[in-house]
């Protein structure tokens, strides 16, 4: 099999950047654990937030899986693309809303009981790109914010659609035969379930609830419109408005 079979074949188009972007996940993970990450006043700035340099070696990494399969994909049609950047705002919004009210509230973590199931805790801690003020001056946190905003908005928004709805969603469909003939955004109770469920659990369990309802949102939309643009919309506004909420109140731990 040739470059041009691999990058035509819809199967890997749909499914490798995500997978890329797992496994890179986890390769991070490892480098951390094994002790790549050093927590210390005098540690390089690499080692004490080895995600300033991770995420953005990521991104560059998934995206090029991403323009490489590029003409495989489609997105067309494009209606729907403004009832998506709508449900983005109010999916965002209800996924934010337990932190602000940990906050306005005054919960601790010894507090807020069983309430933390429902996504109230705090999330203060995450990724923050003032951390390289000291080292790089503003044109570091620029940067690094920028490559943040391009990672969630951009290359997660695409990768994820394009697995989620644009592959898992029809394959749950048909799984035995011609998935890739089933019609974008055709419903089914089981592709839900399993799309949405899967959606939830890739997430941090203070988030379980938010995701949900964004990922039955989401579904919803696809349905609704039949158009992957309109989905990629919707996660692209939800990802740019959280990176916008996590900086401007510090809220790290949501992006």
């Amino acid at each position: 099999m040739n470059l041009t079979d691999i990058r035509d074949n819809k199967n890997y188009a749909y499914v490798a950047p995500m997978v890329m972007f797992m496994v890179l996940d986890m390769l991070m993970q490892i480098a951390c654990e094994s002790g790549m990450e050093w927590a210390h006043p005098n540690a390089p700035w690499w080692r004490e937030w080895p995600e300033q340099w991770m995420f953005p070696l990521q991104t560059v990494i998934v995206g090029g899986v991403l323009c490489f399969f590029w003409k495989t994909y489609n997105f067309r049609p494009t209606k729907g693309v403004l009832l998506g950047a709508v449900l983005g705002v109010i999916g965002i919004a209800l996924w934010i809303f337990p932190s602000y009210l940990y906050d306005a509230l005054g919960y601790t973590e010894h507090s807020v009981g069983n309430l933390k199931y429902f996504g109230l805790a705090p999330r203060d801690e995450g990724f923050d790109p003032s951390v390289l003020l000291p080292e790089f001056g503003i044109a570091g946190y620029w940067c690094s914010t920028i490559l943040r905003f391009i990672r969630a908005a951009v290359v997660v928004a695409l990768f994820e659609e394009l697995f989620w709805r644009g592959f898992l969603m029809r394959f749950l469909v048909k799984p035995d035969g011609n998935y890739w003939g089933v019609p974008f955004g055709k419903p089914q109770r089981l592709s839900y379930l399993v799309t949405t469920g899967a959606f939830m659990l890739i997430h941090q369990p203070a988030d379980y609830l938010g995701a949900f309802v964004f990922g039955s949102l989401m579904y919803w939309l696809a349905v609704r419109t039949k158009s992957l643009a309109a989905c990629v919309v919707m996660h692209s506004v939800a990802n740019i408005l959280m990176g916008v909420y996590a900086l401007e109140y510090s809220e790290f731990g949501l992006w």
